[in-house]
């Protein structure tokens, strides 16, 4: 059982990453009136009900098995595709980040624990690493195929990335229940002040939950949408646009590397060297013209968040001591989320009023989640 579900969700992290309209998805939306500050607000509204439904959704998984949980949200997913391949304007856009908020939050937490519970411990951080990693070439393999064949035709982007969100349903169906459901149904206020002391009183588990927030809401925000923006600020087409979007793809891969990377250097090394790297890039950025120059930049990026995602994912869950860990999870979520949207925010405004400025505080966001990851090794002693 735990070798065919780490297969499944091996395959379904693959077909979710094949998202055929992500190297162009923020030219996409400019080109129907949507503006930067817009999108962001999208993002944050997103974000906001995500924050709302993190711990419900949270325990209605202890209560309806995993297996139940990711199918559902496996199948809302696949709404969520359809939504975007017929989106003409903000109000469509919006509904899909919507329906995506909703599987976000049902998902978070429930893909870990279902992988925590198939594999043994020693090997937690190289299968989250391959999990990542398989969802990364998911996405590589789509960009690659917009970047040579698809040119700017969005409709059939849309299109061929619900075919594959409909094949990613049909994994969810063969996999093993890990977590039968809970019996005893205690309230979700109840689980939730449970679990937030919980996080309150482990040492150094909320300030590693802050720096996760900070630094990966600030790097999602530069790789995601503010990079295509740079290009284009650089005189770069939409053709070069692509073909560096399936680069810093590439280098996603790269997180199926982070725990021997970690091995080598130590986790506390790699943690730091990571974001300070980050806080660099992004300092050059906001000085920059060079679209070379630019481009390895973001990289660099990319690269962070690819071997920072399976590194705090494997500390954080080692420091979960509750059986309802798809719970536990939810609240450190939640969390996440409420500081991802005062980030996505702050960026969103900065970024229509210059997209320098926009890179100078995802510089400093960086640094200050370095000093965050320091004070969390300091007290959890996970790492030097």
């Amino acid at each position: 059982m735990q070798k065919k579900n780490i297969g499944l969700m091996y395959a379904l992290s693959f077909l979710q990453g094949m998202v055929f309209y992500a190297s162009v998805a923020t030219l996409y939306r400019q080109s129907v009136g949507v503006s930067l500050f817009e999108i962001t607000v999208i993002e944050s509204a997103s974000l906001a009900l995500s924050l709302m439904l993190e711990v419900p959704w949270g325990v209605w998984a202890e209560r309806m098995g995993y297996r139940r949980t990711m199918c559902v949200c496996s199948a809302l997913f696949f709404v969520s595709k359809v939504v975007f391949w017929r989106a003409d304007g903000f109000g469509m856009f919006l509904l899909e980040r919507l329906l995506l908020a909703v599987v976000i939050s049902g998902l978070s937490g429930v893909d870990e624990s279902v992988l925590y519970a198939s594999c043994e411990e020693k090997d937690m951080q190289r299968v989250f690493g391959r999990y990542s990693a398989l969802g990364t070439a998911g996405l590589m393999l789509a960009s690659l195929i917009c970047s040579v064949w698809l040119g700017k035709n969005y409709r059939l982007m849309g299109l061929l990335t619900v075919l594959s969100y409909g094949a990613a349903v049909v994994c969810t169906l063969f996999l093993s229940e890990v977590k039968p459901p809970e019996r005893e149904k205690r309230q979700v206020g109840a689980q939730f002040r449970a679990h937030l002391r919980e996080m309150l009183h482990t040492p150094g588990l909320l300030l590693l939950v802050l720096c996760s927030a900070v630094f990966l809401e600030s790097a999602h925000t530069v790789t995601v949408f503010l990079n295509q923006v740079q290009y284009a600020r650089c005189g770069w087409s939409t053709s070069a646009i692509s073909a560096a979007y399936v680069l810093g793809t590439l280098l996603g891969l790269c997180s199926a590397a982070s725990d021997r990377v970690c091995a080598r250097l130590g986790t506390g090394r790699t943690g730091r060297a990571l974001l300070l790297g980050s806080a660099l890039s992004c300092g050059l950025l906001a000085v920059t013209r060079s679209g070379w120059l630019s481009l390895g930049c973001i990289l660099l990026l990319c690269l962070a968040q690819a071997l920072y995602g399976p590194l705090a994912g494997a500390m954080e869950n080692r420091l979960v001591i509750s059986r309802e860990r798809a719970t536990a999870l939810s609240v450190h979520a939640l969390l996440q989320d409420s500081v991802a949207i005062g980030v996505n925010l702050v960026l969103g405004r900065a970024a229509d009023a210059g997209l320098p400025l926009a890179f100078i505080l995802c510089g400093v966001m960086c640094l200050a989640a370095l000093a965050l990851f320091s004070g969390a090794l300091r007290r959890t002693g996970q790492g030097g």
